[in-house]
């Protein structure tokens, strides 16, 4: 809009052009569902654009950053706002913040979800034709934020628990357990909040797509009683200190969630307290959390699902060797079939081409050693929730089927 201005300006025909101009940008654009109550901007589009507006008349330069998307200037108009459309973006939540003469702002029209390790604007672009994880008018299960007394980190740890629609009526039945976990820099709200997992199950249950469950989710990050908190945060990379500290924040949130927050779900919930009826997925650092605990913990977990992270074996000069890596589990395919009714593996199209060989590597090596197995990519996406929202929509209904 800006071009049509300066290169008509003078002229009727200017008026007339830029009118147009902005009609077309204008298109139909409606508040973000992700917006704070009565907040005009964000504006999405039926095309993915997405408008943003933000007020800063003493700023001499302001950017927008899409933490998985466009990254450039923003246009400063007469009233003291600074504008910017982006290209159409792909369906899903996007994280974003400003940075207004250099110093990161969060956009005040947003809600705020936590992410990267701290609280950040996001913006949900529908996906045309999708509605898996749109609310609909069908029975609700109820969402629970929960305290349990681990001895493993000597504190009190918080966890949300979703319980589906038939716990309340149904007082004698009991249920299967899924425990799912959240990625690095993202906390136990994460899946409810970005992932809008509670809505995805409710459908597929209301559906007759999935069986209904109990899901927790629990906070990823732990450090042992006494002990000072590992070095886990800072740049991404697999120095060999920051290795360590990982390996350290993940025995310890092993033995909380095996030692600590089972016994703590079994006896608070109606649950089917054994390995049938117990499953594990996460997302990135919570999809190695999976394979690392499940794989080792055969006794407590019968189904297993990493995505868009699981075994670690991501960079170009790793690669499983079925017969020694985790005890040899997967040395005698037959044996591991009995115990492991689903082993779920995935990634996006779109990530990074580091994450994607490493999966890829893994599910070539799982292939060549005969494990059963299901491999899923989603198609267009980066490491992202959308690609998440669609393996936990393609997971769910194989859970604890006979």
């Amino acid at each position: 809009m800006k071009w049509c201005g300066m290169f008509f300006r003078g002229s009727l025909c200017c008026v007339l052009f830029v009118f147009f101009c902005y009609a077309q940008e204008a298109g139909d654009f409606q508040p973000a569902t992700t917006n704070v109550w009565g907040a005009e901007y964000p504006k999405v589009d039926s095309k993915g654009r997405v408008q943003l507006r933000v007020k800063a008349a003493d700023a001499t330069k302001v950017r927008i950053n899409f933490w998985s998307g466009p990254k450039a200037e923003m246009t400063k108009q007469a009233d003291g706002f600074w504008t910017f459309t982006t290209p159409p973006m792909v369906p899903g939540l996007h994280y974003y913040n400003f940075v207004v003469d250099g110093a990161e702002a969060t956009d005040t029209g947003s809600q705020s979800f936590f992410g990267g390790s701290k609280y950040a604007s996001a913006v949900e672009v529908p996906e045309p034709g999708t509605t898996f994880y749109t609310m609909k008018d069908v029975p609700h299960g109820q969402v629970r934020e929960v305290w349990y007394n681990s001895k493993v980190t000597g504190t009190w740890r918080h966890a949300m628990v979703y319980l589906p629609p038939s716990y309340e009526s149904q007082i004698k039945q009991r249920f299967p357990v899924l425990y799912l976990q959240h990625g690095g820099g993202e906390d136990e709200t994460g899946w409810i909040r970005q992932g809008r997992a509670n809505i995805i199950l409710d459908n597929l249950i209301a559906e007759g797509k999935a069986k209904p469950m109990i899901i927790v989710m629990a906070y990823g990050y732990a450090k042992r009683a006494g002990q000072p908190a590992p070095a886990v945060t800072g740049p991404p990379g697999n120095s060999p200190d920051r290795m360590k500290a990982m390996q350290e924040m993940f025995s310890a949130f092993e033995d909380d969630l095996t030692q600590a927050l089972i016994p703590f779900v079994d006896k608070t919930y109606r649950t089917l307290a054994n390995r049938e009826n117990r499953a594990m997925a996460g997302l990135s650092m919570g999809g190695m959390q999976t394979y690392q605990i499940t794989l080792k913990h055969l006794d407590l977990f019968s189904h297993i699902g990493g995505f868009s992270g699981a075994a670690g074996f991501l960079s170009a000069d790793q690669k499983m060797n079925p017969k020694t890596d985790y005890n040899g589990v997967f040395a005698d395919p037959a044996a591991f079939a009995k115990k492991v009714k689903l082993l779920w593996l995935s990634i996006g199209t779109a990530e990074p081409e580091r994450m994607r060989a490493g999966i890829h590597r893994l599910h070539d090596a799982l292939t060549e050693a005969k494990i059963q197995h299901v491999f899923y990519e989603s198609p267009g996406t980066d490491h992202e929730w959308q690609t998440w929202r669609r393996d936990l929509h393609g997971f769910a209904p194989r859970l604890f089927q006979k």
